[in-house]
């Protein structure tokens, strides 16, 4: 643990990592649909966010429903995904982009990232297809807010007949060659979850131009009642419908959806500057005019200033080397300033429920290399090279990204960062 030999005072109020950004227009339409006595799965905040999604992503439809992962769910299942299917998905992301496929008895395959965008690599993926050539969806993650090799994937998705939904759960706000992500593949998939960068709390939505696509999501969304007089039901449904006092919260905070992306933007930047003559390197936020939302900041710690840093699947562990460290020191020493940050995510392929699913990389098929990592020549515990994934895995995490968050806060937070490095 790192000795505060610079007499750095903890934060008295805690830094954290994305929290809600309110404004006030929240409450008048949370307010609405109380005195309308609209409290549940229809109204006018519904309505509203459909059609102002609609009109700012530019699909043709929207359907506002529970959560992010019920948008997925909905996603894989209007895809056509049947017990036994395979379906490749992003490797490098958070449970919610797999755990869907699952939900409708398909098999996820993972597909390494590659390190321009910390992605979907391509060129794995179409190494996929050449080991499955039989899969017809894929999953597709925007990892940070930062868009993916867009239309290479297609190309291939294309070409091998195959559906591409878009997790674009943490990129809201971002563009690919000027189009807003979650309007590039054939069904989109946003999030409201409390720590993105527009939050109802809770939310999410299914975006499509297909107007049978849309309006079957509505009805499964609601338990997939039939028209007519009484509850008849030919179908398995589901309760996905957002709220209409979610949807209200949702209102009021998409008008500021730039705002918050620019603060965003300021605040990688200014990490950027500040750690610059450090062993670092900040996560990739834009190929191809492409545009990130910079949802969160994160860095990667170089290889040769890595300090030994071991971990199993719920503990970590480290030795300090001067002038080295690593992600569990950073975080350890960030956490005891009153600061939150948070390791990357753990690549699917390595998570004890999907370690014996297929994984693949460039190179071709593999499962897990190893559990546990230890640095030192970007080599796992058995002397294999590190997929992509699990070598950002293993050397970065996410910074404090809060847009609440002071000048004068990061720039203790840059000090502490610093610090770690001595």
């Amino acid at each position: 643990m790192f000795e505060n030999k610079h007499k750095i005072e903890s934060f008295k109020k805690k830094i954290w990592l994305s929290s809600p950004t309110m404004h006030g227009e929240e409450l008048k339409y949370v307010q609405e649909a109380y005195n309308t006595n609209w409290m549940s799965t229809v109204g006018e905040n519904i309505n509203a966010i459909e059609d102002t999604i609609c009109r700012d992503i530019g699909c043709k439809y929207s359907v506002g429903l529970s959560t992010g992962t019920a948008a997925l769910h909905l996603a894989v299942k209007l895809s056509g995904v049947k017990p036994g299917d395979k379906v490749f998905c992003s490797d490098l992301t958070f449970s919610a982009s797999a755990n869907p496929i699952t939900y409708e008895g398909g098999t996820p395959i993972f597909i390494d990232s590659e390190d321009d965008t910390w992605n979907m690599d391509p060129r794995a993926l179409e190494k996929a297809f050449d080991l499955y050539p039989d899969v017809r969806v894929v999953m597709l993650v925007h990892l940070y807010g930062t868009p993916a090799k867009v239309d290479e994937i297609k190309n291939i998705c294309s070409k091998h007949n195959a559906l591409l939904i878009e997790d674009a759960a943490e990129a809201l706000g971002a563009t690919y060659k000027g189009v807003p992500v979650g309007n590039l593949g054939d069904i989109g998939c946003i999030s409201f979850n409390g720590n993105k960068i527009i939050t109802g709390s809770a939310g999410g939505m299914l975006l499509t131009d297909d107007k049978q696509t849309a309006n079957k999501a509505r009805k499964l969304s609601t338990q997939a009642r039939e028209n007519a007089p009484w509850y008849q039901h030919e179908e398995i449904g589901y309760n996905y419908r957002i709220s209409n006092v979610i949807a209200g919260v949702v209102r009021g905070q998409l008008p500021y959806l730039a705002e918050h992306v620019s603060q965003k933007k300021e605040i990688y930047e200014r990490y950027k500057s500040g750690l610059k003559n450090l062993p670092i390197k900040m996560n990739p936020v834009g190929i191809e005019n492409s545009t990130s939302n910079y949802w969160l900041s994160c860095l990667t710690v170089n290889e040769e200033a890595m300090c030994k840093q071991v971990r199993s699947d719920n503990k970590a562990l480290y030795n300090k080397e001067s002038g080295k460290t690593c992600p569990t020191e950073i975080l350890e020493t960030l956490c005891s300033y009153n600061a939150e940050g948070r390791p990357i995510w753990k690549p699917m392929h390595l998570q004890p429920v999907y370690r014996m699913h297929d994984f693949v990389t460039r190179e071709g098929n593999g499962r897990a290399i190893t559990n546990a990592y230890i640095s030192g020549g970007n080599l796992g515990k058995d002397g294999k090279p590190l997929a992509v994934g699990e070598d950002i895995f293993k050397r970065g995490l996410c910074l404090p990204s809060d847009n609440k968050m002071t000048i004068g806060e990061q720039e203790k937070i840059i000090k502490i960062i610093c610090s770690c490095f001595e």
